[in-house]
């Protein structure tokens, strides 16, 4: 089992070793939540990464955009460059979500530019956790969107090794099930190619590397992983984990009783629509919503698959949705930079995503289960913290209420302070 270590020309200086000492105190007292109140420049990334080596524990770091996670991602790599430091944002380049304006009748089709890195840097983050325990995931706020199941993920998984017996076709047959295609021309992540007794499969998590299974009869005789562009053969693998190709992959089994749920719902939401002479709208539904059972009975997912995650995962209606905080081991560590600006983010969120669909089931373009594909509620947030550490220079009210105890950063590891500032007066001022 691998563990952090922090790797460094520079040890804690100034502030660093009682700002590390004591949080790690807190860790182990088992204080649900803290401040590090740390001055801009006094190296509270630095600090962070020692108290992630201290507790040795998952850690989920959530930061309020993009580029400031992209940074830090950066920063901790560097840090633990022997440990599995990932990024997790949204996979949207560009997004313009699905919307109905009442006042013009007019509907805006979701349309995205998914972007392929983020989404391989993704599935790379859900796959670390299910693999080992020394994982730092670098998320946006979107880690409190709506996921799949993990109890589904982690189910599906593809376990290979040399030696073991495993029919190709079987094996080819549960790469379609877990959202993998086949394409023997255009071999690019998600994708499969079969030539005679060597199944080569490109899994969601990599760039340049495929994984090559080479078939002898009905036993795998060996694995090895090779470059995707030149065919190298770069290793030879004792045991490989082929994760979903989507994080809403859904077994079979589980498909079907969505399919009934989704049937019933569109019944009875039909039945209200027509009760209140709706019948445009009643039509659309029933339109919309029979094509995507028709989708998801054929090909196991559908446009918008996500709008159904609540039958997929078999949730009740209201229930929290799946997310990536449900992926980590009941021990983890959250770190919330700038907290400040993070923590109204992660309140807006819900209310935002809310208003949107309000109109879209009011008039027919889906149905009320559509809610609960939603981010967390900031209760719901809350529910799932383990233990908690706020990162600010700044901090609010929230943090200062709910923090058992707040560490002071504030002599910088160069042994500088910031400058002692007057205000004085403009009027009758003179050189002294």
């Amino acid at each position: 089992m691998g563990k952090f270590q922090v790797v460094s020309e520079y040890v804690p200086r100034g502030d660093q070793p009682k700002a590390i000492r004591q949080l790690t105190e807190g860790i182990n007292k088992g204080f649900k939540f803290q401040t590090l109140l740390g001055a801009t420049g006094t190296g509270k990334t630095f600090t962070i990464a020692h108290l992630i080596q201290e507790v040795q524990r998952p850690t989920l770091v959530i930061a309020h955009n993009k580029t400031l996670a992209g940074q830090l991602c950066s920063e901790l790599k560097e840090f633990f460059p022997n440990n599995a430091v990932e990024y997790f944002v949204s996979y949207y380049d560009y997004y313009q979500p699905e919307a109905y304006i009442a006042q013009t009748d007019t509907y805006i089709e979701k349309d995205a530019s998914i972007n392929d890195e983020i989404d391989k840097l993704r599935h790379s983050a859900t796959a670390a956790l299910f693999e080992r325990r020394d994982v730092v995931i670098v998320a946006s706020v979107s880690c409190i969107y709506s996921l799949g199941s993990p109890i589904d993920y982690e189910n599906q998984v593809i376990s290979l090794r040399p030696g073991m017996e495993k029919d190709r076709d079987d094996v080819v047959r549960k790469l379609v099930e877990i959202q993998f295609t086949r394409n023997e021309i255009d071999f690019h992540r998600g994708t499969f190619r079969v030539r005679g007794d060597i199944l080569e499969i490109f899994p969601a998590s990599f760039t340049e590397k495929a994984i090559r299974v080479e078939f002898f009869g009905d036993v795998i005789d060996r694995i090895l992983e090779v470059d995707t562009l030149t065919g190298e053969v770069l290793g030879e693998r004792n045991h490989v984990s082929i994760f979903p190709a989507s994080h809403y992959a859904t077994p079979k089994d589980k498909i079907e009783k969505a399919v009934k749920s989704i049937e019933e719902e569109l019944h009875t939401r039909l039945e209200e629509l027509k009760n209140q002479e709706k019948v445009l709208e009643a039509a659309r539904l029933e339109q919309r919503t029979k094509y995507d059972i028709e989708m998801l009975r054929e090909m196991g997912y559908c446009k918008g698959i996500e709008n159904y995650s609540r039958h997929l995962s078999g949730r009740n209606p209201g229930d929290p949705p799946f997310t990536l905080l449900d992926y980590f081991p009941k021990d983890y560590l959250i770190i919330i930079d700038e907290s400040h600006v993070t923590l109204p983010q992660i309140h807006a969120m819900w209310a935002g995503d809310r208003s949107r669909k309000e109109s879209l089931v009011e008039h027919g373009f889906r149905l009320p289960s559509a809610f609960d594909n939603r981010p967390l509620l900031f209760e719901e947030f809350e529910e799932r913290i383990n233990q908690l550490v706020f990162m600010s220079a700044t901090p609010g009210p929230y943090e200062f209420e709910k923090s058992s105890q707040v560490v002071e950063q504030i002599i910088r590891p160069t042994g500088l302070v910031d400058p002692e500032v007057e205000v004085r007066l403009v009027k009758g001022q003179i050189d002294d």
